[in-house]
């Protein structure tokens, strides 16, 4: 699942070639998004005035107070091409198409979108005081929420988008051994400040990932060498880059997500 900083790098990407251009054409295998087209208020014609994000959302917002919200899920990812330019995916997997003047982008493989009115944005989308690349992020709610799960594993709750927005599943096991917890463990045995520590190291991640200094490899490392960038994510059996112990994988959550972490530098309290 494409995490925070992809989605923000791809709404940046967009919106540099977007915003300010007039809607040629929309297509989409998903009728909700074509309807307005027949009607007196199509998007054919608006012009694009932002495209940003919000969590694992991406949002192209048109004048007149529309918004395309969409999430990518496991699978989906936004090209975009000049006019003309041969796509680097099979057209079968376009979702959405999006022609104007002088670009073509396209949603491959996006399994959830949505025309919204702006002004609903945030009640549909991430909220910006949960984003953790948002300048309004609020730590003291997310820890409350945190408190409010008492009996939830930490590595299922920091992947909570309703907490913890943007993170996803290399950054969950990432941080948890930067931090030095075992993600398995209830969020009643981890003290507040420990959960701050882990909501601070994962806003610094984040941002430092989509920073103009980000070589656009992710990376938790300070070396940014793409041999060595990750600590503990798909290492498993391999030594710890820290204590050199074998580095453990397990399923995690009702979804299954694979979650790595080093038993030594992540020990269980007493």
């Amino acid at each position: 699942m494409p995490e925070g900083d992809t989605i923000h790098r791809a709404a940046k990407t967009l919106a540099r070639a977007l915003s300010g251009q007039r809607v040629l054409r929309i297509d989409s295998v998903y009728p909700a998004l074509t309807r307005l087209e027949e009607s007196e208020t199509p998007i054919r014609g608006r012009t694009i005035a932002d495209v940003f994000s919000r969590g694992k959302h991406l949002i192209i917002r048109f004048s007149g107070d529309l918004c395309l919200r969409t999430h990518m899920r496991m699978s989906g990812s936004w090209h975009i091409y000049r006019r003309g330019e041969k796509w680097r995916r099979s057209r079968s997997s376009a979702r959405i198409v999006l022609e104007t003047d002088e670009w073509t982008a396209i949603g491959f493989s996006v399994p959830d979108a949505a025309l919204v009115a702006c002004e609903q944005i945030e009640s549909s989308t991430v909220r910006s005081s949960v984003d953790l690349l948002s300048e309004e992020f609020d730590e003291d709610a997310a820890l409350a929420q945190m408190a409010a799960l008492p009996g939830r594993e930490i590595g299922e709750v920091l992947l909570d988008q309703r907490i913890a927005g943007g993170v996803g599943n290399v950054f969950k096991s990432e941080i948890m051994f930067l931090a030095g917890v075992d993600p398995f463990l209830p969020v009643q045995l981890i003290s507040t400040g420990k959960r701050r520590e882990l909501l601070r190291i994962a806003r610094r991640l984040l941002l430092a990932n989509v920073s103009p200094a980000a070589s656009g490899i992710r990376t938790t490392r300070t070396a940014l060498d793409p041999r060595a960038s990750l600590w503990v994510y798909k290492r498993k059996d391999k030594p710890c880059r820290r204590c050199g112990t074998a580095v453990r994988m397990a399923r995690q959550g009702s979804s299954s997500r694979s979650t790595y972490w080093c038993p030594e530098c992540q020990m269980r309290p007493d």
